[in-house]
């Protein structure tokens, strides 16, 4: 193939994002009130969310228009390019056509400000003037510093403390774009407290400082809340990059039959799936591969339930695959996959078995990424790698049946500020977790006893 990076053109970059909710092969649960065991409405959400996101997260409306200064700052680095990943191909001797949509490109670095800049937005409509958020392994929290600093929002940042010391300067990068950034638990917060009192030693879990964020902007009149992750209106910003895939291998007459990407919360893998789900649903043969840790086993080990999102129990109730919201994942360095729920979007299409989960110990990991690195030449992040790894696997499939696939792998974002990760790989230092059975039982013991509302 003489065409190894496809690059659309500027003026067809989508003008909407799509809304997966009047396609799910079943209705999606709503969240509910963990007093009452009854749905939210949006009120309930105002104090933490600006009413224009609230809206986005329960419309069913099929299309969502992208405001005119969101685009603006789209275009920044929109559209990314999709790669025919050719070297690798040869090297693993497969008949499958490899490609990869390049979201590494965005300021940031990743994915994230794919959403970042649309919330920013929403909330300098509502007059908001500071942000609190959370961020694991720090992508987040950068692209959320970045799109702050373009709107004129203060934002501050609770980053997981393990993630804190092994990636500065994500760190760095924040406070480059004017964020407050804090290793959390962290003694700002009621719940930081708390935590560190029981554990002054604690790593820290996205779910603690999802605790300490949703406090923040709850007692604080000028501060809302932002989730990088998990919530319908989030996964829905994402969508521009599954929409642009489409666009990108009609360019080149071809079709994806296997979408593969990594996931933590979900909205990655949301934003390169969701828009190939209808196809599936309508016979046509595509398959969503969604990769994770061992150490943190949302979907291929966890119990479909309502919890909590956080670890102190502030947030409402959301219906998810779930390890229990007391779970603490391993300090493995794809922090951004160490959460302990799933959104409920791919929650529910995991349950009806249109998205197949996998799950990989981060050696492994860090091997196919080694592998990418010496093929295509670029660096990916932790995360993305496992992503890499599931592509590989199922390259490696079709060089075993002589399938020619069209694999389509969802490339989150760059490992350049996770060299010590590599170099933890490279000298033989890397541990694997996987948590026992019983340590899940203890964890998922603690789900809240809700039914179903409907």
């Amino acid at each position: 193939m003489d065409t190894t990076k496809i690059c659309l053109p500027q003026n067809e970059i989508p003008q909407a994002w799509y809304n997966i909710q009047p396609d799910l092969p079943a209705p999606l649960m709503p969240p509910l009130n963990p007093a009452t065991g009854e749905p939210l409405g949006p009120e309930a959400l105002a104090p933490i969310f600006p009413m224009s996101l609230i809206e986005q997260e329960m419309t069913m409306e099929p299309w969502v228009e992208i405001p005119d200064d969101v685009m603006r700052i789209y275009k920044l680095w929109r559209p990314a390019p999709l790669h025919r990943a050719v070297a690798l191909e040869e090297e693993l001797g497969t008949p499958a056509r490899i490609y990869w949509k390049n979201e590494s490109v965005s300021p940031a670095g990743s994915h994230k400000p794919n959403t970042a800049v649309a919330q920013a937005y929403y909330n300098k409509v509502a007059g908001v003037t500071r942000i609190a958020t959370e961020t694991g392994a720090g992508q987040w929290g950068s692209a959320l510093s970045f799109a702050c600093c373009l709107m004129g929002i203060e934002c501050m940042v609770y980053m997981v403390k393990v993630s804190y010391q092994q990636k500065p300067y994500r760190r760095l990068l924040m406070q480059t774009w004017n964020a407050e950034c804090i290793p959390s638990p962290s003694d700002r917060t009621a719940a930081g407290r708390a935590i560190l009192e029981k554990d002054p030693d604690s790593p820290g879990s996205l779910g603690m400082a999802i605790s300490e964020a949703v406090e923040d902007a709850a007692t604080r009149d000028d501060t809302k809340y932002s989730l990088g992750s998990v919530l319908n209106h989030v996964l829905l910003h994402q969508t521009i990059t599954g929409l642009e895939i489409r666009k990108q291998l009609a360019m080149v007459d071809d079709e994806p039959n296997v979408i593969v990407g990594c996931v933590g919360g979900g909205s990655n893998f949301a934003g390169f799936a969701f828009p190939f789900v209808k196809d599936k649903l309508d016979g046509k043969d595509i398959r969503f591969v969604a990769c994770e840790p061992k150490a943190c086993p949302t979907l291929t080990r966890a119990p479909y339930r309502y919890d909590f999102g956080d670890t102190a129990e502030m947030t409402p109730l959301l219906k998810m695959h779930t390890l229990g919201h007391t779970f603490v994942p391993a300090p493995i360095h794809a922090g951004g996959l160490r959460y302990h729920g799933m959104a409920p979007l791919v929650s529910l299409l995991a349950d009806q078995k249109i998205v197949e989960p996998v799950a990989f110990f981060q050696n492994e990991v860090f091997e196919a990424a080694m592998l990418w690195c010496r093929t295509e030449g670029h660096l990916p992040a932790p995360e993305t790698a496992h992503a890499i790894k599931g592509a590989i696997d199922e390259a490696l499939k079709c060089k075993q049946t002589g399938e020619e696939k069209c694999i389509v792998i969802g490339y989150s974002g760059h490992g350049h500020f996770d060299l010590g990760a590599y170099d933890g790989y490279l000298s033989g230092s890397l541990p694997d977790y996987e948590p026992d059975q019983q340590s899940i039982d203890d964890a998922v013991s603690t789900l809240p006893d809700v039914a179903d509302p409907f």
